[in-house]
């Protein structure tokens, strides 16, 4: 196949593109969205090169329906993506929890700027994290991804469709306006370069027939499509192993919702991934994730300039979260430092996982501007 952007060499393109160019070498042919700051270049992108792999992009109505249309092309069998910013983020909730229950995978890129509501529409912040984890309502699990590159953005974007295709589940993609429109030199890797994942499909009839069961035990089960001739039920309500509504049967309840939990716990190991600068002999900890984690390199070497043995863990899997991990570094360090550009959300993750055995300050920073490495190197100073 040809490409409409060159393939094998470097690019000096926005995170924006190198989301969207991501998204046609992991295998999306189909994209459905709705314009909004900071995050309308990949909407952008996608309508200028899906036409030419043969794909599909869409303007909906609005975000909610960009959601419902992705989920739909999902189930006929197109790997599908959205994009949107904040205030479209939160009209996609309901059916982000829909495509839980459901185990859709689709690719959903949240590219936040300051909030609430319409906010600063162009400056980049931090402030969905909790919203991208506990958004939609009841018991839930899904995956979330976190770049602090161009490069990464590019990276991310094609994990992020495997992880979606191999678990069943929807991933988000966390950027920024800062990493979307930050212009970067990017590898754009040949096709035979790329590992993608595609989901598990029925071996037959019968498993065609449990569409929400486990034959194969781990989890994940196939996924039928729709007019490949299997008669498939899809609800969101509760259902069991056939797709039929039970809505008022407790077992059932529990034994599908914690499937749902056990098929992307039971493999953390494998989705979680994080990055560590100097944390071999640290008593200083910083732990940060996206677009921060670059001022906090920054500040971590400055640090040991000055004599204080500092390191910094960058989170690039936000969710599922590392709660052992992070005690485990608590009780190597004296302290935990969270740059974060909002008032207070990583942190609260990772005060949890401390569990107490060490102290854990938040830097928080809201405005539409990344923290300096000075900002973050004084208070660490004191």
């Amino acid at each position: 196949m040809r490409y409409p952007f060159p393939v094998g060499r470097s690019d000096f393109i926005q995170g924006d593109e190198a989301i969207a160019r991501a998204a046609i070498l992991a295998g999306c042919r189909f994209y459905a969205g709705y314009p909004i700051t900071p995050a309308s270049e990949i909407f952008e992108a996608m309508a200028l090169y899906m036409p030419l792999v043969d794909g599909v992009s869409i303007q909906m109505e609005d975000e909610i329906a960009s959601i419902a249309a992705i989920i739909g092309a999902s189930w006929a069998g197109a790997k599908a993506m959205t994009a949107t910013s904040g205030p479209g983020f939160s009209l996609m909730q309901e059916n982000l929890g829909y495509a839980v229950m459901t185990e859709t995978p689709i690719v959903v890129v949240d590219v936040q700027r300051g909030g609430p509501s319409t906010g600063q529409p162009t400056l980049p912040a931090q402030g969905d994290i909790m919203q991208s984890i506990w958004g939609t309502h009841g018991d839930h699990m899904l995956i979330v991804l976190s770049p602090s590159t161009v490069q990464e953005a590019f990276d991310f974007t094609i994990r992020a469709f495997n992880l979606a295709e191999k678990y069943r589940t929807p991933v988000v993609l966390l950027t920024d306006a800062e990493i979307a429109h930050m212009r970067e030199r990017v590898y754009i890797p040949k096709p035979e370069e790329i590992e993608t994942v595609y989901r598990k499909l029925p071996a037959n009839e019968e498993e065609a027939k449990l569409p929400f069961g486990d034959p194969h035990g781990d989890g994940v089960p196939p996924m039928p499509i729709f007019g490949k001739g299997y008669r498939t039920y899809v609800t969101g309500l509760t259902h069991d192993e056939y797709g039929h509504p039970k809505t008022v049967d407790a077992e059932i309840h529990e034994r599908l919702i914690k499937r749902i939990f056990r098929k992307i716990l039971d493999h953390k190991d494998e989705i979680i991934s994080r990055e560590e600068f100097m944390l071999d002999d640290a008593e200083v900890a910083i732990v940060t994730t996206g677009i921060v984690s670059r001022s906090a390199v920054r500040a971590v070497k400055i640090l040991r300039e000055r004599g204080i043995k500092a390191g910094l863990l960058k989170l690039n899997t936000i969710w599922p979260f590392d709660f052992e991990y992070i005690e485990e570094l608590a009780e190597r360090v004296r302290k935990i430092y969270v740059p974060e550009m909002n008032l207070g959300q990583l942190y609260h993750l990772v005060k949890e996982g401390a569990n107490g055995k060490a102290e854990v300050e938040l830097i928080a920073k809201i405005g539409g501007e990344v923290h300096t490495p000075m900002e973050i190197v004084e208070r660490v100073v004191g």
